[in-house]
């Protein structure tokens, strides 16, 4: 089938990678094109523009930061939308799935969000958790297509149902590490031993699996090679604030988490993993 791909960043290079294994023809796009070498390399064809990718392509996977950059994409050019589908994976609000979606349908082609959990390594092992949000006819149809990138896609409803469903989960990512940060630095700021609080939290139900992988880079206060940015987990918590507002819901907490995330920001820790989110909680003398 002939794929096209907008955004070859962290997680839209892996995708790529599993298009052009599956045997598929695939045209990529990437604001910045170095990083669309790999696919090259592997495959794929460059292309100019965003529209060439939708042109050449049937079904066209997104995976870009906001909604501002895919409504960039998409609607830039006049372009017949005519048996395209657009499969849109990054995170963004309900409401901006959805009136993207109606432009799609608008031009006369079809949208499915997918956003997805998990980070490179899932990516690139085709593990992924995939939220989709779409007609279920449309869904089946693209099924074949989202198996590549996870094993077991799920269908929560409309376009938005799978929105609403990732900013909870980014949510809680937000949370727990922020919640295990705080705990994490006062026991390792009162000299008590740290392996002693892990070994009682890994046998208690408020363990999560996600503290064992952090905990290291908080320990070494070392947040290069990110799975998944500072920044973008404030952009996510700030999208989870907007729509949770409306709905009456006390967002005091999340609100808390966001403003600690925007400290990392100021302290040059945006492009790194979120577990940065530390050294915001717990500072240092070498922050």
């Amino acid at each position: 089938m002939q794929m096209g791909l907008i955004g070859t960043g962290l997680m839209g290079g892996p995708l790529g990678d599993r298009l052009l294994q599956a045997g598929h023809s695939l045209t990529v796009y990437n604001r910045t094109r170095e990083k669309t070498t790999a696919l090259v390399q592997n495959g794929a064809v460059s292309a100019q523009t965003p529209g060439e990718v939708i042109t050449q392509s049937e079904i066209i996977v997104l995976m870009l930061a906001d909604a501002v950059a895919i409504e960039g994409c998409l609607f830039s050019e006049t372009l017949d939308w005519a048996g395209k589908t657009v499969i849109q994976m990054g995170t963004i609000a309900p409401q901006e799935s959805t009136a993207i979606a109606t432009r799609v349908t608008t031009l006369g082609g079809r949208y499915l969000e997918a956003p997805v959990l998990g980070s490179i390594p899932e990516a690139r092992s085709g593990s992924l958790i995939i939220m989709v949000g779409a007609d279920p006819e449309d869904f089946d149809r693209v099924l074949p297509i989202l198996k590549l990138f996870g094993p077991d896609p799920k269908w929560i409803g409309p376009v938005g149902s799978g929105a609403v469903v990732k900013l909870a989960l980014n949510q809680l990512i937000g949370s727990l590490t922020a919640g295990f940060s705080l705990s994490l630095g006062l026991v390792q700021q009162s000299g008590t031993p740290i392996e002693g609080f892990m070994e009682i939290l890994r046998q208690s139900a408020l363990y999560a699996p996600t503290f064992d992988k952090k905990l290291q880079r908080m320990l070494d206060r070392n947040y290069e090679n990110p799975n998944f940015p500072t920044q973008h987990l404030l952009k996510d918590m700030r999208l989870f604030n907007t729509a949770a507002l409306p709905k009456g819901l006390n967002i005091e907490v999340s609100e808390a988490i966001a403003s600690v995330l925007t400290q990392a920001l100021a302290q040059n820790l945006a492009a790194l993993d979120y577990s940065a989110i530390y050294d915001a909680i717990v500072p240092g003398q070498d922050t």
